[in-house]
C-alpha cells in the first residue's frame, strides 16, 4: 500500500479531463463541481502570482463565478450522479444520471480520468463509494491510462484520537499522523471506508487512491452553519443558541477551498495519499454562532444544553457530531506543496463579510427597500402594509419610528434606583456614557420646535431604524417619508413610488369614510385639508423628492390612483408588485407550509363537498324531471289507450249492426241445430245447414 510517509514530492502526470462526481445537485458536491468546471486541467501546477493574487483577492468579496453551459476548452468535465429524482442537470455538468444500474454506472466511471465520492453528506453513500473503488480496483487491466479516486471524507475519524502531547491540547493533528487517528462513534462507516480506499492504491502507477479529511463545510449558500444564518436572518430569536459552553475548537473549511484542495490533487497526483483539508484558523463554536449573530443577527449569544440541541428539527445527528466536536487540526501538507487561491484561508470568522455576500447572494436574500409617497388619503398606508406582507419586509411608520426613538431616551435619561453596591459603579458609568451619546447631549425638549421635531432629530431617528440588522437584513417600506427634499438627501431607497389623485378625488374619499375611522385622526375636515394644501405647495418647488430622486436616477414609478377606480388598491398594489419583482427572502417555514397545506385541503375538501352536494342535487332534479316524465309519459300512453278503445267501439258499431240482422239469426239456429243433432262433423254439419237456410236462395 502506498501509505508510506513520502517527503513532499509531485508527479506531473498528463492532465485529467474527465471527472466523476457522485450527488452533484448537493450542497458540498455542488459546488465543488462547479468549481473544477472552471478549472483548466493542470492550473495549480503553475505558481500563482502576485497579479493573479491580487485579482483573487478582489474576486473573493464575491461569489464563485457561476459557470456557463459551454465547456470550456482544457477545463474539467464535470460528470456525476443525482440524489433527488426531480433534480435536472446542473449547468456546469456535461452529464448526469439518476436511477441506473451499477453496470451502467461503472462504465461511466470508465470513461473517466477521476472519480471523487463525497460522504461528507449523506452516510448512505459510502456503500456505493466502497463499491466504485472496489469495482474498478477489479479493472485496472483494463485502464488505458491511470485513475485518480479521491474519497472526500470528514475529520469527524479523527473526533476521538488521543492528544499528541498529553501536558498540551493545543498541539494540532497534521497529515502524518492518520495512523494514530480515532473515529467518532457514529462515524464508523467512514474510517473503514477511508482504510479501504487507501489500502486499494498499492499499484499507484496505475490507480492512485486518496483520502481527504475535510472540516466543516461553509461558504456559498449552505452547510452545517446555514441554520444559524437563517435563524439571524429572519431575527426571530432575541439570541443565537451555543450548544455547551462553546468552547469547543471545531476545525473548518470555506467549500471553494476545499474544492481548490482536490484540483490539486487531480493535478499534483502527490505521493502522500492522506490529506487534511481545514483552513488556518482555530475557532470555536461559540466564535462562530457570535460572529454570525453580530454580523447578521440580534448580536447576541445564548449558551443552552447540548441536549437542547436535539430539539432543533434542522440539525441532523451528523451536523451535531460536527459542531460538538473538539479537535485541533493542520493542513501541513496542503498549505506547504499546494497552490490554491484561497477563499477564506484565514478562517470563518475573518471572512465573514464575504462570506455573508456570497451567501446571500447565492439564496437571493437581498433586500428590498421601497418608499411609498403621496399626498394624504391617496393609500399610502394601506399598500405599504400589504407589500409588506407580501415582501416580509419591516413597515417603517414615522409615528412608532419616533415613538421608539423617545422611548429609548426616556429609558437612557432614566435615574439609577439602586447604587449600593461598589460592582455596580462601571455598569453605571457605561450608562451615563450611553445615554450622553444617545441623547447627543441635547434634552428632550430640545428636540422640539413648535410642537413639531426638527428635520435633523427626524433624520437621526430614521437613520438608526434602518441601520438596524433586520432592516439590513430584509429591507423595509419607508411610509411616507422621506416629505421634502432635504430629508430625502440623507436616505437611499430602491423603489421610490409616488401615489396620485386629483383633490377631488381625495376630499371625496376621506369624506365617504366611517365617522369611526376618521375620529381622532389627521382625516378631520380642517387637518385633512392643511395637510392636502401643505403637500401640493412643497410639491412645486424646484427640489422636490421626486426630483431628488431622479437626479439620483432612482426613477419613481407613478400611479394614478384616482384612474384605477380601486377602493381597496388592489390594482395599485399588483401593479407595484409587477415592478418590484419577486420577494428576495427565504421561502416559507415549515409551520407557513403545514398551515398552507392545511387551508389548501381545507379548501379542497369543501370545493369537494360543493362539487358533491352540486352533483347531488343536479342527479336529484334529473332524477325527479326523469319520474315526472316518466309518469306524464304513462298519462298520456292511457289517455291513447281510451282513444283507441273508444275509436274502436264506434268503428265496431255498423259491423255488429250487419252480423246482428244478417248473421247472428241464422248461425244460432245452426247452432241450436247442431247441438241437438250432435253430428260426428259438426264443422261440415253447420256449413251445410247454413247452405240450405241461406235466406237469400230461399
Amino acid at each position: 500500500m502506498a501509505e508510506e510517509e513520502v517527503p513532499a514530492t509531485t508527479e506531473k502526470v498528463l492532465k485529467i479531463q474527465r471527472v466523476f462526481i457522485n450527488q452533484l445537485d448537493t450542497y458540498s458536491s455542488g459546488n465543488i463541481g462547479k468549481f473544477l468546471a472552471n478549472c483548466v486541467a493542470g492550473a495549480s501546477l503553475e505558481e500563482i502570482g502576485e497579479e493573479e493574487e491580487e485579482e483573487d483577492e478582489t474576486k473573493s468579496a464575491a461569489a464563485p463565478e457561476a459557470p456557463t453551459t459551454k465547456v470550456k476548452e482544457g477545463t474539467f468535465q464535470i460528470v456525476g450522479t443525482l440524489a433527488k429524482p426531480e433534480s435536472v442537470k446542473p449547468d456546469f455538468a456535461v452529464e448526469a444520471y439518476k436511477g441506473i444500474s451499477r453496470e451502467d454506472l461503472l462504465s461511466h466511471l470508465m470513461e473517466c480520468d477521476a472519480v471523487i465520492y463525497n460522504i461528507t453528506e449523506n452516510v448512505q453513500q459510502v456503500e456505493e463509494a466502497l463499491w466504485a473503488v472496489s469495482a474498478l480496483n477489479e479493472e485496472i487491466s483494463h485502464f488505458e491510462k491511470r485513475k485518480v479516486f479521491i474519497l472526500l471524507s470528514t475529520v469527524m475519524t479523527w473526533a476521538r484520537s488521543k492528544p499528541l502531547d498529553p501536558d498540551d491540547n493545543e498541539v494540532p493533528f497534521t497529515e502524518e499522523d492518520y495512523r494514530r487517528r480515532k473515529h467518532h462513534p457514529n462515524f464508523l462507516d467512514h474510517i473503514n471506508a477511508e482504510k479501504l480506499v487507501l489500502k486499494f492504491g498499492k499499484n499507484a502507477k496505475k490507480f492512485a487512491t486518496y483520502v481527504v479529511a475535510s472540516g466543516l463545510q461553509y461558504g456559498a449558500e449552505g452547510g452545517i452553519l446555514h441554520m444559524f444564518f437563517k435563524m439571524a436572518w429572519l431575527g426571530d430569536v432575541p439570541a443565537l443558541p451555543v450548544f455547551g459552553d462553546g468552547t469547543n475548537c471545531i476545525p473548518a473549511i470555506h467549500v471553494v477551498d476545499l474544492a481548490g484542495v482536490i484540483q490539486n490533487i487531480i493535478d499534483h497526483v502527490p505521493k502522500l495519499h492522506y490529506l487534511v483539508a481545514v483552513d488556518e484558523a482555530v475557532h470555536t463554536l461559540e466564535d462562530l454562532v457570535k460572529c454570525i449573530s453580530k454580523n447578521t443577527g440580534p448580536g447576541k449569544i445564548q449558551k443552552v444544553p447540548k441536549e437542547n440541541a436535539f430539539l432543533t428539527k434542522d440539525l441532523t445527528q451528523e451536523y451535531l457530531d460536527h459542531l460538538l466536536v473538539n479537535l485541533r487540526m493542520e493542513a501541513l501538507f496542503v498549505k506547504e506543496n499546494f497552490n490554491i487561491r484561497w477563499v477564506a484561508q484565514t478562517g470563518f470568522v475573518e471572512n465573514i463579510n464575504s462570506i455573508l455576500k456570497e451567501y446571500k447572494q447565492s439564496r437571493g436574500l437581498l433586500p428590498i427597500k421601497i418608499c411609498i409617497l403621496g399626498p394624504p388619503a391617496v393609500g399610502k398606508s394601506s399598500i405599504s402594509e400589504e407589500l409588506a406582507k407580501y415582501y416580509k419586509l419591516h413597515h417603517i411608520k414615522m409615528k412608532d419610528v419616533i415613538a421608539e426613538a423617545i422611548a429609548k431616551l426616556q429609558v437612557l435619561a432614566a435615574p439609577k434606583e439602586k447604587e449600593e453596591r461598589e460592582g455596580e459603579r462601571e455598569k453605571r458609568d457605561r450608562d451615563k456614557e450611553e445615554r450622553e451619546e444617545g441623547r447627543g447631549g441635547e434634552d428632550e425638549s430640545l428636540f422640539l420646535k413648535s410642537g413639531r421635531l426638527e428635520d435633523q432629530y427626524i433624520i437621526r431617528f430614521v437613520k438608526e431604524k434602518l441601520k438596524s440588522m433586520p432592516c439590513r437584513n430584509q429591507g423595509f417600506i419607508l411610509d411616507g417619508f422621506p416629505k421634502t427634499y432635504d430629508q430625502a438627501k440623507d436616505l437611499f431607497n430602491q423603489f421610490v413610488c409616488g401615489l396620485d389623485a386629483s383633490d377631488e378625488f381625495l376630499k371625496e374619499r376621506v369624506m365617504n369614510l366611517p365617522e369611526s375611522v376618521v375620529a381622532g385622526t389627521h382625516y378631520s375636515q380642517d387637518r385633512f385639508l392643511r395637510a392636502l394644501s401643505h403637500y401640493r405647495d412643497i410639491n412645486t418647488d424646484d427640489e422636490t423628492v421626486f426630483n431628488y430622486f431622479d437626479e439620483l436616477e432612482i426613477h419613481p414609478i407613478h400611479i394614478d390612483v384616482g384612474k384605477l377606480e380601486d377602493a381597496q388598491n388592489r390594482l395599485a398594489i399588483k401593479q407595484l408588485i409587477k415592478e418590484i419583482g419577486k420577494p428576495r427572502n427565504y421561502g416559507l417555514t415549515d409551520e407557513e407550509k403545514a398551515e398552507e397545506e392545511k387551508k389548501a385541503a381545507e379548501d379542497r375538501l369543501a370545493k369537494e363537498a360543493a362539487q358533491t352536494a352540486e352533483r347531488e342535487q343536479k342527479e336529484a332534479m334529473e332524477m325527479a324531471e326523469k319520474i315526472a316524465r316518466w309518469e306524464e309519459w304513462n298519462k298520456r300512453l292511457e289517455e291513447v289507450k281510451r282513444e283507441e278503445r273508444e275509436l274502436l267501439e264506434v268503428q265496431s258499431i255498423p259491423l255488429r249492426n250487419y252480423l246482428m240482422t244478417y248473421v247472428m239469426p241464422t248461425l244460432m239456429q245452426g247452432l241450436n241445430e247442431c247441438c241437438k243433432v250432435r253430428p260426428e262433423d259438426p264443422v261440415d254439419f253447420l256449413a251445410e245447414y247454413l247452405f240450405k237456410n241461406n235466406p237469400e236462395m230461399q
